[in-house]
């Protein structure tokens, strides 16, 4: 029974604290919507003078401000710009280290694979390292002109 009443007092403890909103509530919000939607005309106002449009009414002093407003912004971006192409410098800097260090340690790898399959073909050729190595000079002939089968 006791539980039952205790239900009772805590559901109409909730009733009473949802009372209607009161009339002067009512006036303090519709003055506060009517100040936010001032405030967004502001605002978007300013927005089309900043992108050119609807300036044709402006005084000197206030394109003078737009113009200042205007490169201030201006300023601030390219600052933005020139940071991120910065960073994207330095990560391609790190990027370029990173490939010269791999294409070194391929470079090492196979110049002494190679150097290892030339002296395994002189091994078995029976020649020496001198005939055979990339570095000796080769004579050529060089003729112009149709074969003849009496040149040899």
């Amino acid at each position: 029974m006791q539980d039952t009443i205790d239900r009772y007092l805590t559901h109409s403890k909730d009733r009473i604290s949802n009372k209607p909103v009161s009339e002067e509530n009512m006036q303090h919000l519709k003055h506060e919507a009517a100040n936010m939607m001032k405030k967004i005309e502001q605002l978007e106002a300013s927005k089309r003078k900043l992108l050119g449009e609807g300036i044709g009414s402006c005084s000197i002093e206030e394109l003078q401000q737009i113009e200042t407003q205007l490169e201030k912004s201006v300023k601030c971006i390219r600052a933005r710009k020139t940071q991120l192409f910065k960073e994207q410098i330095e990560q391609l800097k790190q990027k370029e280290k990173a490939l010269a260090a791999e294409n070194q340690k391929l470079t090492e790898k196979w110049g002494s694979h190679e150097i290892k399959v030339w002296s395994s073909k002189n091994q078995e050729s029976g020649r020496g390292d001198e005939e055979s190595s990339p570095s000796s000079e080769v004579e050529t002939e060089l003729f112009i002109g149709l074969p003849s089968s009496s040149r040899k």
